[in-house]
């Protein structure tokens, strides 16, 4: 039964209105009703990705002679149909159909189901048939999702689209700002300044050396994005719905991980055990501590670099940051460092994303089933696009216009009581100390107190006393 604003499908539960042009059927529409939750899909990242994980499916199932035998056999026709189905809705064609709320089922099976009736309906389409009648030449069940189960097939996906994420979206603009921090950190190694440990003066370094330490913590944030992808190249397909494989072929999980590994150049394989890899998201846990390591290191960056370009007048202004907008609604001409405020909140909304990954990795996961596998797979997704995001915006609003002022950096150093350490070979620690009082006491420099003491002869406090010796070990 039909009009021109809704149909009427059945399915194992009875009668089931729906909107008469959607591809999606009877299952989906009563998972957009049940779960009226947050009005937030599952990202179309996840979307594609299953689609991509049922062609890499259908190829398989048709290899092993499956679609065309058994009780439903598809003809020629109809499998080409299908893998263009999948292949259309993994390049997002249908995005627009896929409307069940990220708080659904804990084992995405209602995704699932979308996933299988558009991709069926589109396949009847495709061939020619009548995708409103109540047969399905072209079954959502019986052919799309021959040989799965959600169980085995949603977290394959997950994996794909995380892994898939971070390879082609965040290592590159990891790589990317680790190269823009390195070229500066060259460019600026003749730059003296002071250190700071524990916020307080330290000894002298370059702005060079300084920003190596960064650029170094980008460089090690790129192999950890690496490690992330590692944790997830392991696929659960073929497991079906406990791990033991029942309805599906012997060689299915194999030949479905070789084919998503030739489509996506990432060496997936399939899954050591099926038992632990339907059981448990622990990979995707592993993977999503690796993005929280990444986090930090961004967090560290950006705060680093928003103080030693505090200023101008009343902060160390030590590095100039682009003027990209009014900082201030009541102060005129204020600007502030807008990028790195903006990355350091991604950061922390990364590192919230951990927490709630580790809690529905741990607390999900009871007997053969992870029950919190859709809101994992939303945490995962965002985490990369805001660290890709908020990582790409900084390194091009902030770090490749970031400039050095020399004269801020190269004024603290002479003021500075850690030149006495440059002392401590030549008169000891404790000495050295009570010059580093004195000095402060009376607002002189060391250098000054250490000739009004006649500690060393000239030659020799300039040589103890030179900051560009103590940039380095001394030979």
């Amino acid at each position: 039964m039909a009009n021109s604003t809704y149909r009427v499908e059945r399915d194992s539960m009875g009668e089931v209105r729906l909107p008469a042009a959607a591809y999606y059927g009877a299952q989906t529409q009563r998972a957009v009703e049940n779960f009226p939750i947050s009005g937030k899909r599952l990202p179309g990242e996840l979307i594609h990705a299953l689609a991509l994980v049922k062609w890499a499916a259908a190829q398989a199932n048709h290899a092993l002679g499956r679609l065309t035998a058994g009780p439903k056999p598809l003809t020629e026709a109809q499998v080409q149909a299908l893998l263009q189905a999948c292949r259309e809705t993994a390049a997002g064609k249908f995005d627009d159909e896929f409307l069940v709320d990220v708080y659904q089922t804990g084992s995405g099976t209602s995704t699932n189901m979308n996933v299988n009736e558009v991709i069926a309906n589109r396949a009847i389409e495709l061939s020619g048939g009548d995708r409103f009648r109540p047969e399905k030449p072209i079954h959502p069940n019986d052919h799309v999702n021959m040989g799965q189960s959600t169980n085995d097939i949603f977290p394959t996906a997950m994996h794909v689209a995380v892994a898939v994420g971070i390879r082609e979206r965040l290592l590159p603009a990891l790589t990317d700002a680790w190269r823009v921090l390195d070229g500066k950190a060259r460019e600026w190694q003749d730059i003296l300044k002071i250190g700071r440990t524990h916020l307080a003066d330290a000894t002298p370094l370059t702005l060079g050396q300084e920003f190596s330490g960064l650029a170094r913590m980008l460089e090690l944030s790129v192999r950890r994005a690496e490690w992330a992808v590692e944790a997830l190249l392991e696929l659960p397909a073929g497991g079906t719905a406990v791990g033991s494989g029942i309805n599906t072929h012997p060689e299915f999980g194999r030949r479905v991980a070789e084919i998503l590994a030739r489509e996506t150049g990432i060496p997936f394989r399939e899954a050591e055990n099926h038992f632990e890899a339907n059981a448990q998201r622990d990979g995707l846990v592993e993977c999503h501590g690796q993005l929280r390591a990444v986090a930090v290191t961004l967090f560290h960056v950006a705060n680093n670099i928003r103080l030693l370009g505090s200023g101008p007048r009343c902060g160390y202004y030590e590095v100039v940051l682009p003027d990209l907008q009014p900082g201030s609604s009541i102060m005129p001409g204020k600007v502030n460092p807008v990028m790195c405020e903006s990355l350091m909140q991604v950061a922390a909304r990364v590192l919230g994303h951990d927490h709630t990954m580790a809690f529905a990795g741990a607390t999900g996961g009871q007997f053969q089933l992870n029950i919190m596998m859709p809101v994992m797979a939303d945490t995962a997704l965002e985490s990369v696009r805001l660290l890709t995001a908020g990582t790409t915006a900084f390194t091009d609003k902030a770090l490749r216009g970031l400039q050095a002022n020399p004269q801020a950096c190269e004024a603290a150093v002479e003021k500075s009581l850690a030149l006495v350490t440059g002392l401590n070979p030549y008169i000891g620690y404790e000495r050295a100390a009570a010059i580093a009082k004195e000095a402060f006491r009376r607002g002189k420099t060391i250098r000054e107190v250490c000739r009004e003491q006649n500690v060393l002869p000239e030659e020799k406090l300039a040589e103890a006393l030179d900051p560009r010796r103590m940039i380095r070990p001394l030979d």
